[in-house]
């Protein structure tokens, strides 16, 4: 008779890593099918973020301007009191010189009195403190040591204030710093996107701006179009001789501008002094709406008013729009209007 031998059973812990090797194989391999290939992003995609990343570039610059001018307020404020204290502290000296020359002909003549001896070795306040009754003092003395008094409670006074306000440097300093930062973080990294173009998605992307420039500049009509004022029209007019100036975050002229830097230059041609921000800018005048735009008149974007432009007419801004391009008209529907002033 033949032998019916059951076959041998494979062990449990043999299934079991059996098992899961084939579930690990079977779902990596459907991992592999299902997942979308990487694809390089588009041009438009590309331009999106960096637009994106211009404009919070834009946002922290605003904020690097606001601190770098009040840590240039600061320096002038700090300058002007450490001078009158550096003159306060010769005006002291010249008092108490007056006094001890005063001493020291009473002395030589032997009759020095005892207020200029007790002035002479105590504080003077101690002495008016001390003194019972205003006629041990001749009019002339009383005269000096309230000057003495006064200058010595001044120069106390303005060394503290300008102790206080060299703290206040130096906390702008350190924000200046963060916020130059931000700015420079946030152009690498759209300088790093933008290398991930082609150089002829990167034409491509130049010529698409360079027409929609020429096509504002084209529906600029100044004839057809009152100025908000004289000296309105006068700094627009400074603002269009910088067509083609490029746009470089914290400048002021005349090499190149950022949008606030381009406004505050024009209207100081025009012998209007107006803020160094956006913010401060959009303080600085009567509100307007759309409709009650004339050229010369600023116009203020966004919600955090980071961006301002010159109204120029037929719903067209000369403005300097951001990192990677130059002073140059565009549609006003570009960017979320907000109101506009008139300086």
């Amino acid at each position: 008779m033949a032998s019916h031998r059951r076959p041998k059973q494979p062990s449990r812990a043999r299934v079991t890593v059996l098992t899961t090797a084939a579930a690990a194989a079977v779902a990596i391999s459907s991992q592999a099918a299902n997942a979308a290939p990487s694809e390089k992003p588009s041009k438009d995609e590309v331009k999106a973020k960096v637009d994106k990343l211009y404009e919070e570039a834009e946002q922290a610059t605003e904020k690097y301007n606001g601190a770098k001018e009040k840590q240039e307020k600061l320096q002038k404020e700090i300058s002007t009191i450490q001078d009158n204290v550096a003159r306060g502290q010769e005006d002291l000296n010249e008092l108490r010189d007056s006094m001890g020359l005063a001493a020291a002909a009473q002395y030589r003549t032997g009759s020095i009195d005892s207020s200029l001896q007790l002035f002479l070795s105590s504080n003077p306040d101690d002495y008016l403190d001390k003194a019972s009754t205003a006629d041990q003092l001749s009019a002339q003395q009383v005269e000096q040591l309230k000057k003495v008094q006064e200058k010595q409670r001044e120069l106390a006074q303005q060394r503290a204030e300008a102790s206080e306000k060299l703290k206040d440097l130096a906390s702008t300093r350190t924000e200046l710093g963060k916020k130059k930062k931000q700015v420079q973080g946030k152009l690498a990294e759209a300088q790093k996107l933008l290398n991930t173009l082609t150089a002829a998605e990167k034409a491509a992307l130049a010529a698409e701006e360079q027409r929609a420039s020429r096509s504002a500049a084209d529906r600029v009509d100044l004839g057809n179009t009152g100025s908000a004022s004289g000296r309105a029209m006068a700094a627009f007019q400074a603002a269009q001789s910088q067509i083609g100036k490029p746009y470089v975050y914290g400048a002021t002229g005349t090499a190149s501008y950022d949008c606030s830097g381009l406004t505050s230059w024009a209207y100081a041609q025009a012998g209007v002094s107006i803020p160094r921000t956006s913010q401060a800018q959009a303080n600085a005048g009567t509100r307007l709406s759309m409709g009650e735009l004339k050229v010369g008149d600023l116009v203020i974007f966004y919600s955090d008013l980071h961006h301002v432009g010159f109204y120029a007419g037929n719903g067209q801004v000369l403005h300097a729009p951001r990192s990677g391009t130059v002073v140059r008209y565009e549609s006003i529907n570009n960017m979320p209007f907000q109101f506009g002033v008139r300086i």
